[in-house]
């Protein structure tokens, strides 16, 4: 099992959450101070910022293997979309790091968002 933060569209009650469904959800979670959302139009985008001192709120799930690859398809990891990375978990007493998504493409001219994204 790999442990997966989340905190967009394949969150609980989104429009993509059928991709992660079947997974097993652990909690609530935030990253540590260094990362922003920025808005992407129908989606959010995650990178990192070393000035952001809230972290991103989101999701913890546990997911296998095949649903970890079939998310990287999903995220478009390999058309250099987004990349999939290990970042630090802030407020999990049995987590310290997950893998999650980050935007890989230039945000310049994207407005920031807020540590939590809303659909």
């Amino acid at each position: 099992m790999h442990r997966l933060f989340v905190y967009g569209t394949l969150k609980r009650g989104c429009k993509n959450h059928p991709h992660i469904a079947g997974q097993t959800y652990v909690g609530d979670a935030r990253t540590a101070p260094g990362f922003r959302l920025y808005d992407l139009g129908s989606y959010p985008g995650m990178v990192a910022d070393p000035s952001d001192l809230d972290g991103v709120t989101g999701e913890l799930w546990d997911v296998d293997a095949p649903a970890l690859a079939h998310l990287d398809d999903f995220e478009g990891v390999d058309e250099g979309l987004y990349q999939r990375v290990s970042v630090p978990i802030a407020n999990s007493s049995d987590c310290t790091a997950a893998f999650t998504y980050l935007y890989a493409r230039s945000i310049s001219g994207l407005p920031p968002l807020g540590p939590t994204w809303k659909e």
